[in-house]
């Protein structure tokens, strides 16, 4: 088969559907949240691969900037880094209104950043450590989505609201130490359907998905972490998911999307 003949495929195949396409969001602004390593970094490459202009949000903006050094010039120019702590309202505020400013708005939120503390639930003097699981997985969460749906209701865009959540946001496993992350994912598997009712209510298209990954192999897991006999998934296997709900037509909604590393 020749290489012309290959690309006449490839269009045959698109046409009739048969996998998702990117091309309705090509130049529409994509946020990601902890986007300086892991799932967030490959999601924003990717992203911007697909032709979006992308915000790579996260504490470590400089992570984010070394992260363009891998990418062609012309996908380069469409990753941006801007700093955001979702721990603090101010900064979240402060952050989507700057987007607002520069960008003109979101279009599509992908809210990554997430946080798992190495302590157990019962521990004495623990109350920090948990917090900031809470603050960072769901109110973080939380109040990006709200600023990005403000964002998207105001421009009447038929926008898509991603969270990153986990397969220990639908059941609890025997993992000492995790303390609160599983409750603060199974409170995104609530959120989720709660924010689709509110969507549906308010008189929008804009989509609402879950995304549960088993575990991957990224930074987050930390040291303390035995991985040797763990199947893994790689960050680039979620943002491949991401992009495939993104693709999906706008009559479609993939409500939750569950993946599992073979073996498991």
């Amino acid at each position: 088969m020749s290489k012309r003949q290959f690309i006449q495929l490839i269009a045959v195949v698109r046409n009739h559907r048969l996998f998702p396409t990117m091309d309705r969001w090509t130049g529409k602004v994509a946020v990601v949240t902890g986007a300086s390593s892991g799932i967030g970094a490959a999601t924003a490459k990717e992203l911007a691969k697909a032709g979006m202009v992308v915000i790579g949000l996260a504490r470590r903006v400089e992570r984010i900037e070394a992260l363009k050094q891998e990418l062609d010039e012309t996908v380069r120019q469409r990753l941006h880094a801007m700093h955001c702590d979702v721990t603090k309202e101010e900064s979240i505020l402060a952050t989507f209104r700057s987007i607002e400013e520069t960008f003109g708005g979101v279009d599509v939120l992908i809210n990554n950043a997430g946080l798992a503390s190495r302590a157990a639930l019962l521990e004495p003097g623990n109350t920090d450590k948990l917090r900031v699981v809470i603050d960072t997985n769901v109110m973080g969460l939380t109040l990006c989505s709200r600023e990005a749906f403000q964002s998207m209701k105001n421009r009447s865009a038929d926008g898509h609201i991603v969270h990153i959540n986990s397969v220990v946001g639908h059941t609890v496993l025997n993992f000492p130490g995790t303390n609160i992350y599983s409750a603060s994912k199974f409170a995104v598997t609530a959120l989720t359907e709660t924010m689709r009712h509110e969507l549906r209510a308010a008189g929008t298209k804009i989509k609402v998905t879950s995304i549960s990954p088993g575990a991957v192999n990224t930074e987050a897991l930390g040291s303390d972490w035995d991985v040797s006999k763990m199947h893994m998934l790689e960050p680039v296997d979620i943002a491949d998911a991401v992009l495939y709900v993104l693709g999906t037509p706008p009559r479609v909604q993939v409500h939750e999307l569950m993946i599992k590393s073979i073996g498991k």
